[in-house]
């Protein structure tokens, strides 16, 4: 049975376990003070075009965003996030855990605006309440859509005035600027939000998110955060060779184009079966509209996710990854086409 459940089912790309292979019998300083840490972090400055920034390796996402935003606000201070974000659909309550509240925002197509934050800074008033500080968006969304340029410098700016911090989940940063429709690159990013990570783990690497921040404000202490959270890894070396390998001649983009490349042409055989979508994605992610009759044949023969149930059909999630190769592409369109 092939998956498209996720983007992280394989392993690694050979480039990053030839580069794990190489260092694997040589000694280095653990919890990230060795010099494969330092030059991944200089290759990623390198990319951002900036040396104004902090850099920090740690092991997966969730880890990331519990570390990174328990870290960064005062315990009266509360996230802002939309209705689909991951830290309030997929984390297990972990930033709730940690007693900040995360203040639900609706949205569209999964992502923030200033329209949106607006109302809940009006309400959050006094000290009766608590504070909203962060605001927790994601890119890609967790339904495969993008912050434009202009969307994501409009809110940064937004953020500044009302002395909110921006916080990026860049889980999969890479399909997000590989996209041929996105108008956004690294140095923008950078540009615009205070912190945020590139992922690692869902684009080609064995493990590992590289947090970036850029806020002097939340530079401070930040290693005890890591280790208080158990997000210090003693191996960190293990982690910043493979940032390493992904940065070195552009590997990070080619295979998020390469993920993304194999998620259109599914797309594309799926619409010629007239299936309709429930929405359009330039990402590895797409949400076809099967009946419920055609997904449960489908999933004898593949793993994938029921998104969304809408009656008699349900809106199903397939992800596709640097590994994914055409041939199993082209035979879920062909099941599927059997199926419908």
């Amino acid at each position: 049975m092939y998956s498209f459940k996720s983007d992280y089912s394989e392993g690694t790309h050979p480039n990053i376990l030839k580069a794990l292979n190489e260092i694997n019998f040589q000694q280095w300083e653990g919890y990230g003070e060795d010099e494969l840490s330092l030059r991944a972090g200089q290759l990623i400055k390198k990319a951002l075009g900036r040396e104004d920034v902090d850099i920090h390796m740690l092991a997966g996402g969730t880890q990331t965003n519990l570390t990174a935003i328990s870290a960064f606000l005062r315990p009266h201070q509360a996230v802002i996030a939309a209705r689909t974000g991951h830290i309030y659909v997929h984390e297990a309550g972990s930033i709730e855990a940690t007693g900040h509240k995360i203040l639900i925002v609706e949205g569209k197509d999964g992502k923030v605006s200033p329209a949106d934050i607006e109302p809940v800074l009006i309400e959050h008033c006094d000290e009766h309440m608590v504070q909203p500080k962060l605001v927790y968006i994601s890119n890609a969304s967790e339904i495969g859509t993008l912050y434009t340029k202009k969307e994501l410098f409009s809110l940064s700016a937004y953020c500044r005035k009302h002395g909110l911090y921006l916080f990026m989940d860049g889980a999969r940063l890479g399909p997000a600027l590989a996209a041929t429709c996105n108008d956004l690159c690294l140095a923008d990013v950078a540009d615009c939000a205070d912190a945020f990570y590139i992922g690692g783990t869902k684009n080609g690497a064995l493990f590992g998110e590289a947090l970036v921040i850029k806020n002097d404000l939340l530079k401070e202490d930040f290693r005890f955060h890591m280790k208080q959270n158990g997000a210090l890894p003693a191996k960190g070396a293990s982690i910043s060779v493979q940032f390493g390998a992904l940065f070195e001649n552009d590997l990070y983009d080619e295979l998020a184009k390469q993920a993304n490349g194999m998620a259109l042409k599914l797309a594309t055989g799926i619409k010629e079966l007239g299936v309709s979508f429930l929405g359009d994605t330039e990402t590895n992610q797409i949400f076809p509209i099967l009946s419920n009759s055609a997904a449960e044949k489908l999933h004898e023969l593949y793993g994938f996710l029921d998104w969304q149930p809408m009656g008699d059909d349900v809106a199903v999630r397939l992800v596709t990854s640097w590994a994914t190769p055409e041939d199993k592409v082209k035979e879920f369109i062909s099941d599927l086409s059997a199926s419908i």
